[in-house]
């Protein structure tokens, strides 16, 4: 089991660490390592369409985190409350949005778009003079319903943890609804929201399947590496991919370490 075990993970992570490796090549070849070199990190950072690539990247991941910590956690609370079958209901939905492949998600999500642009634009050329088209906001509302589900299932899995004693002291001690979420609730569901909101982001980020039907004239960083590789991998490829792969890990360990701190105190109160 352990050699099985040792190879699965050879074989997940031994493409990658070839990758991070040939960023160092002193050469133009991206498969052979031609001396050690920080060049290519340079000249990626120092590209503007790649800086310009970044941007929009980084933009649509905060709002679409955003959108999905904001929705997600009201729709966490709210089937809290809920039971028998159409919890079951919900929670099966919920599920497979995590589970459907990107490409379903893109096309289901290009097709809507359109046809809610048909039959709006007509109305708002004629009152506001301008027409809604693919671009930032699409690509905020695609990433922000897909991730959703992300939050609400972490955010959901923190409530069900919560100490009930303390919701109902607060309301034993005369605080109203609103005062109990601000002082109490929220601050025992930050360490998820915020896991949640930085899975989000991460998903956004790294995405290329969704973005590339929804994007229009917009060019995220993985649409840009793609558009890239199309003409040939560099090693300047392979020092942007080396890149976005550190970020997305140390955001994920941060996720997960944040998780982590909010289950400790739990799990002392209980003891």
């Amino acid at each position: 089991m352990r050699l099985y075990a040792l190879a699965v993970y050879a074989f997940l992570y031994l493409p990658i660490g070839i990758i991070a490796l040939f960023s160092f090549s002193a050469g133009r070849s991206a498969s052979q390592m031609q001396g050690f070199s920080v060049q290519w990190y340079g000249k990626a950072l120092s590209n503007p369409f790649v800086i310009d690539a970044l941007k929009t990247s980084v933009a649509v991941a905060f709002g679409s985190a955003l959108l999905a910590s904001l929705c997600g956690t009201m729709a966490a609370m709210a089937l809290t409350g809920m039971k028998g079958r159409l919890r079951t209901l919900f929670d099966a939905l919920i599920y497979i949005a995590v589970m459907i492949p990107g490409i379903v998600i893109g096309i289901a999500t290009l097709i809507a778009l359109v046809t809610v642009f048909d039959l709006v634009n007509p109305w708002l050329d004629a009152v506001t003079g301008w027409r809604l088209s693919m671009g930032y906001g699409s690509l905020v509302a695609a990433h922000g319903l897909f991730t959703m589900s992300l939050v609400i299932i972490l955010v959901r899995a923190r409530i069900e943890g919560m100490d009930r004693a303390l919701i109902e002291a607060a309301s034993d001690l005369g605080a109203g609804p609103l005062a109990t979420f601000r002082q109490v609730t929220l601050p025992l569901l930050a360490p998820a929201i915020l896991a949640g909101f930085l899975l989000s982001f991460t998903f956004s980020f790294d995405d290329f399947i969704i973005a590339f039907f929804v994007a229009g004239s917009e060019t995220t960083l993985p649409i840009y590496i793609f558009s890239s590789i199309r003409r040939g991998v560099t090693p300047e490829i392979n020092a942007i991919g080396t890149m976005v792969m550190a970020a997305s890990l140390l955001i994920l360990i941060f996720a997960q370490l944040t998780l982590r701190r909010g289950e400790k105190p739990a799990a002392q109160k209980e003891n």
